[in-house]
């Protein structure tokens, strides 16, 4: 299910998580030690790129690469997603211009 690190490159997109909380904090504080450990997993599978929290705190965003499948597939176990805490929003795109960072995940025009 999740990506070895050196395979993430050769996935062809991106994506935006997009978390907003559908419940209060007190509510999303108790799932929180299990989204950490979430997320710790996905970056140890190569699949995460970076994460965090919004300002304000509202939610909060991760981004991804990797094919569409498999990221509804991840979201589904997180806790927040699992016990209803949370919303996802997924936006995919196509990176045309980035920095040297990122310069795997380039498309052409």
């Amino acid at each position: 299910m999740a990506a070895k690190p050196d395979m993430v490159a050769d996935m062809a997109s991106l994506f935006i998580l997009d978390l907003t909380y559908t419940a209060d904090l007190t509510e999303v504080e108790r799932y929180m030690d299990g989204h950490r450990e979430f997320l710790r997993r996905n970056y140890d599978a190569g699949l995460f790129l970076a994460s965090g929290r919004k300002e304000p705190r509202t939610g909060g965003i991760i981004l991804t690469a990797g094919d569409r499948s498999t990221i509804e597939q991840i979201i589904e176990t997180d806790p927040f997603q699992r016990h209803g805490v949370v919303s996802y929003a997924i936006t995919e795109f196509l990176p045309t211009t980035t920095g040297p960072q990122l310069a795997a995940f380039r498309h052409e025009i």
